[in-house]
């Protein structure tokens, strides 16, 4: 990227300094030239510019943000692409969006310390995003990445949440997480339907602020792991903690609020934001709520129905000896046999334990020289996701990695495509294997579709195994009406088959600039409305005014149909008439003032 500062966008934007940097793109602060205001300019990373799915990804980011307008949204005000060139010497195009500058810090900050912040500023904050998910969820989009990062406090108070950059359309839920989209987002606050790979919807928002709720109430995340895999899995298959049990200020209410939002099922957890909204503000306030009561404790009483024996140590006297009844002393005889037979017990059980233990290490140094024993990698791992994966492999008593990931035809995005070594393998246990997941169908190159129709475009690029999204137009001259101008992605890059094709086609207009014909010459304005594919007629108006040649007026002006005929009004210097002719010398019969009156 050139140094600041520098212009984008025709120049509108001037760049000033880098704010932000993440792992697809970064953040500048920049000025409108414009509407003289600062803004901030997200831009896709150079290197990731030639990679179809970091395209898509920050062009959906684009199109989902600049749809919504919400206080609790980070708002965008204009997106664009431009042309930058690389240090190899190639030409990349550069999508960038244009957004409000918040000045403030994220909530992960506020959380870097792992102490909880105040109740009453944790039920704020989580307003502030449960606003504006009730705002985005209405109107059909699903975040799918609420975490503390994304989540802004402005230096004025307010709560901003942004990066809409995997939101789906509810439309569109049934796309599942990909392997991409879950290296962008943070495994602590996934959804359980996501770390399965499963379709999400609006509930997955809500399970992920249950997360960020509770990480504010009690300075940590509801799991912890040593890797992501671990961390996901625990959402899968584990139950967190109360918040009551790590910070004790924590009442009931917020207790079961928390843990219904936390809930495995979709469907027992809360339905939308405003319910959950509802329930923790009531919830803060001690007021009855919707979420249903705890299940209690088991209690584990170890000694329940243990009575210790009650052994006297008081001496006994010799004459109480001697004293003993014949029913004492057939007492004391019994227990002498009791004794005798609990000794013959422990000697019995201790010859038992020698033999076990000798045939343990006989066991153990025959086996010395066999081979280890080896499982099989089974073929069903081929379309599990890397949780499931990660359990099967486990339970067969190996180890899993996860290397990159590779295109596939016939494996969805997100799931185990290939294994190193292969399935049906036989390997040692404990041994290690390494799943690939499937990264989608394998690039496609965009054919070239300029100058077509658009149904024939349309049948062009499906035939290719591509889709065609939306349709935009654009004035062209030289293109005629109705016909593909270009497409975005352009002809010639790759492109994935889930991957929309934009169509721009001619909108059979063009724009006039008037600074470009009004006061040029004839020739220099006639030329530049033939390159507009205009008709001209030229008429001239005798002017003292303007220069002989120069153009005075144009009709029409503005936008208008290619073909359209043009009057160019030229300025035409008069001819001089006898009565502005040059004075003749007086003759010498006349006097300097006039002829003589008649006599």
């Amino acid at each position: 990227m050139a140094q600041s500062p520098y212009r984008i966008g025709s120049g509108r934007y001037e760049i000033r300094s880098l704010i932000g940097r993440g792992g697809m793109a970064e953040v500048h602060q920049a000025y409108d030239t414009l509407l003289s205001r600062i803004v901030a300019i997200k831009m896709l990373r150079v290197d990731l510019a030639k990679d179809s799915v970091f395209l898509a990804r920050f062009r959906r980011e684009a199109l989902a943000s600049a749809s919504l307008n919400h206080e609790n949204i980070v708002q965008v005000y204009d997106t664009g692409e431009q042309t930058v060139t690389t240090p190899e010497g190639t030409e990349v195009h550069v999508p960038y969006i244009v957004m409000e500058l918040v000045e403030g810090h994220t909530v992960h900050q506020l959380l870097t310390d792992g102490q909880p912040v105040p109740i009453n500023e944790a039920v704020e904050i989580m307003s502030g995003v449960l606003n504006a998910l009730e705002y985005s969820h209405k109107r059909g989009l699903v975040h799918r990445d609420i975490k503390p990062g994304n989540v802004m406090l402005t230096n004025s108070g307010k709560i901003k949440v942004m990066d809409f950059g995997i939101a789906r359309a509810l439309e569109d839920s049934g796309q599942t997480m990909t392997s991409t989209d879950a290296v962008v987002g943070t495994a602590q606050y996934l959804s359980p339907e996501q770390a399965r790979g499963e379709t999400v919807d609006t509930r997955s928002d809500l399970y992920s602020c249950g997360c960020m709720l509770f990480e504010l109430l009690t300075g940590r995340a509801p799991f912890k792991g040593d890797s992501a895999v671990s961390v996901a899995y625990q959402h899968v298959a584990e139950m967190p903690p109360l918040p009551s049990s790590i910070a004790a200020d924590i009442s009931p209410e917020l207790d079961r609020m928390v843990m219904k939002s936390l809930a495995k099922r979709p469907e027992e957890r809360y339905q939308d934001a405003a319910a959950m909204r509802s329930d923790m503000v009531r919830a803060a306030a001690g007021a009855a709520i919707s979420a249903p009561a705890l299940p209690p404790l088991p209690v584990t009483t170890p000694t329940e129905g243990f009575v210790p024996p009650q052994t006297s140590y008081a001496p006994r006297q010799w004459s109480q000896v001697m004293e003993d009844s014949p029913e004492e002393k057939e007492a004391e005889t019994a227990s002498k046999k009791k004794r005798k037979k609990t000794v013959w017990a422990v000697i019995i059980g201790l010859l038992l334990t020698a033999v076990l233990v000798g045939a343990v290490w006989w066991l153990i140094a025959s086996n010395k020289n066999q081979e280890p024993e080896q499982v099989t990698i089974p073929k069903s791992i081929i379309g599990m996701s890397a949780i499931e994966a990660q359990r099967t492999l486990d339970g067969l008593g190996l180890n899993m990695e996860q290397g990159t990931a590779i295109s596939s035809d016939t494996v969805e995005k997100g799931k185990v495509a290939a294994t190193d070594p292969k399935p049906g393998s036989k390997l040692d246990k404990g041994s290690t294997v390494t799943i690939q997941l499937s990264s989608g169908a394998a690039e496609i190159t965009v054919p070239d579709v300029s100058g077509q129709t658009q149904d024939a475009a349309r049948k062009t690029l499906e035939d290719a195994g591509l889709r065609v999204g939306s349709v935009k137009y654009e004035d062209d001259s030289k293109v005629e009406a109705n016909r593909v101008i270009r497409t975005t992605p352009e002809a010639g890059s790759s492109a994935s088959a889930d991957e929309e094709i934009i169509l721009v086609l001619s909108s059979g207009y063009v724009s006039i600039d008037s600074t470009k014909v009004v006061g040029k010459s004839q020739d220099e304005g006639l030329k530049y409305l033939a390159t507009l594919g205009l008709q001209t007629n030229t008429v001239t108006e005798e002017t003292n005014k303007t220069p002989n040649g120069q153009i005075i007026s144009i009709e029409p002006n503005g936008r208008v149909k290619v073909g359209t005929s043009v009057t160019v009004k030229v300025a035409k210097t008069p001819a001089h008439s006898p009565s502005t002719s040059a004075s003749p010398e007086p003759s010498n019969s006349e006097s300097p003032e006039g002829p003589e009156p008649n006599q």
